[in-house]
Parts: structure tokens; C-alpha cells; sequence
């Protein structure tokens, strides 16, 4: 049914959860898959005294800390490096943004399904859904399984 589909990890332990499930709607077609990973910026993610530390040299290795964890990642589907994406941003737009310039027609990420005040800042999955051009499959994830 899914001939492209772009599966979001965050490279926590959830994320083996996720792929699974991708892998399970390609058919096992590895060769459909495209892996990515947002890094957002450093000064972005965490409150700190930037004067404290080298923000470029910080987010250079989140950079290249994922890339590293997607590569493994991929050599062990056997999914092509050109499939594999470590983009710098907001995670939601840029997920949009990447499924919408690789034509994919779904996107599977990981949900943990909060609820109260975390739904009304809403979440990645979320954030992804609304707007997106493909079909998104959210795969619920965290420590109530």
C-alpha cells in the first residue's frame, strides 16, 4: 500500500517500536523506508547561560551523535545511505517539509499519547499531523506498555 514512507525516530529506545512498525507497513521493503532524525538547536532545547559554554561545538556532536545512531541504524535494515536524514530544526516542520520534498505518501511516529496540560502544548506527532499531505500513523510508545 505504502510505496515511501518516512519514519521520525527520536533514537530513544522507543524508536526500535516505530521502525518495527514502518517496516511492517512497507511490507518489509526496506528499500521504501527513509530514516530521519531532527536535531533541534541547542539553545533551542536547553535553558543554559550560553556564555557558558561553545553552542556550535555542542550541536555539532547531537549532530553527529545521530547521524552515527541512524547509520547503525540503517546498516542494520540494510537501508541505503541516501535514505537516511539528519536535519537541524524544529522537528514537525522539518518532518513535513522532508516527507513533502521525498514524495512520500505516509510518515510514522511515535506517540506517547500524554494527556492534560501536555495535549494543549501539543506534541511532535501531533505538530506533524496538522498540516501534513501524507498520511501519518502515529504508533503509541513509552512506559505503559
Amino acid at each position: 500500500m505504502y510505496n515511501n514512507v518516512l519514519v521520525a525516530v527520536d533514537l530513544s529506545n522507543d524508536s526500535q517500536k516505530v521502525i518495527d512498525t514502518a517496516v511492517r507497513m512497507a511490507k518489509g521493503g526496506a528499500s521504501k523506508l527513509q530514516l530521519v532524525h531532527v536535531v533541534e538547536p541547542v539553545a533551542a532545547a536547553y535553558s543554559m547561560d550560553i556564555y557558558a559554554v561553545n553552542v556550535s561545538e555542542l550541536q555539532q556532536e547531537a549532530i553527529n551523535y545521530a547521524e552515527q545512531r541512524l547509520e547503525k541504524i540503517g546498516a542494520e535494515l540494510e537501508i541505503d545511505g541516501d535514505h537516511l536524514h539528519t536535519i537541524m530544526g524544529a522537528p514537525a516542520p522539518e518532518i513535513r517539509n522532508l516527507a513533502n520534498e521525498l514524495g512520500c505518501d505516509a510518515i510514522v511516529i511515535g506517540s506517547h499519547g500524554h494527556s492534560g496540560w501536555k495535549i494543549l502544548l501539543g506534541s511532535t506527532a501531533i505538530k506533524v499531523l496538522h498540516g501534513s499531505t501524507c498520511d501519518v500513523l502515529t504508533v503509541h510508545v513509552g512506559d505503559d506498555e
